[in-house]
């Protein structure tokens, strides 16, 4: 097993791989607890369809994707929070709408200039080696300030996540706080999306988050065991990926998916014993 990992870390984009993903899998395991608990969960799924389009865009013009794709998706991650609170078209239907149009567009963009090539692949399924030391930079600094946010705001968070109508009502700028949720989830899908792909990032914010849930009820339990099962699995996943050839993302889905079952059936049997 040491000799795996230290094949394993002998390459440098694997190396850069794992230092990311253990961080951007702490960050959207926090932020999956509060999404779940408000109902927002489908909101990663959305965004990552937006980081698509704008993914698209930037190599349509030849420019650094995260540098366009983080204020880009941070501005859909607000525009959904609020058009979604005021609008007539509410909740999950609004996250479609946005999600699909952004999709499109970007599979449009991408056809028209570069074609449909591996690139293409790699935004939607992942890729590991789609990570560059610029982006390693980027991205180890953004989930960083995304961690020490989170637990700055924490007990704001939590009241927040609750009870809103009573955390505004004892002062809590419950917008700003809203607004704040809507953009850590927004930095963290699109450094997750560069090695999990739209179509799998929102798997890394879901699947912890509702594993924790089956075994333990507190919020700070919840919070602290998503985090541990997030990152866990990944290193698992891409180990797994690495041992035996098979796509990161759906790699760490995979795992993600079976400690889930785990969990679950620990919770039936809990429950059992208890009657």
């Amino acid at each position: 097993m040491f000799e795996t990992f230290q094949e394993m870390f002998s390459y440098a984009f694997l190396t850069r791989a794992v230092i990311v993903g253990v961080l951007v899998s702490l960050c959207s395991s926090l932020l999956g607890v509060v999404l779940v608990l408000k109902r927002y969960s489908m909101i990663g799924d959305g965004l990552s369809h937006v980081g698509f389009g704008s993914l698209a865009v930037a190599a349509a013009l030849n420019i650094a994707p995260l540098t366009v794709s983080v204020p880009v998706v941070v501005f859909a991650a607000f525009l959904l929070l609020r058009v979604s609170e005021n609008s007539k078209i509410k909740g999950d239907a609004f996250v479609a709408l946005i999600s699909t149009s952004a999709m499109a567009a970007g599979v449009l963009v991408i056809s028209i200039t570069t074609g449909m090539n591996t690139d293409v692949c790699n935004y939607m399924f992942g890729s590991i080696l789609a990570m560059t030391k610029a982006d390693v930079y980027l991205s180890v600094t953004l989930s960083i300030c995304v961690l020490v946010l989170f637990v700055l705001f924490y007990n704001k968070i939590f009241a927040v996540t609750f009870d809103e109508t009573f955390a505004k009502a004892s002062g809590v700028k419950t917008g700003a706080l809203n607004a704040l949720i809507a953009a850590l989830t927004a930095i963290t899908v699109v450094l997750g999306m560069r090695m999990m792909g739209a179509l799998l990032i929102s798997s890394l914010i879901i699947f912890p988050s509702l594993t924790s849930m089956r075994v333990f009820k507190s919020f700070k339990s919840v919070v602290i065991s998503s985090a541990l099962i997030s990152a866990i699995c990944f290193f698992i996943g891409v180990t797994g990926s690495f041992l035996y050839s098979t796509p990161t993302g759906a790699s760490i889905v995979a795992v993600n998916a079976a400690v889930f079952c785990i969990f679950a059936s620990i919770s039936v049997i809990k429950r059992r014993f208890a009657l």
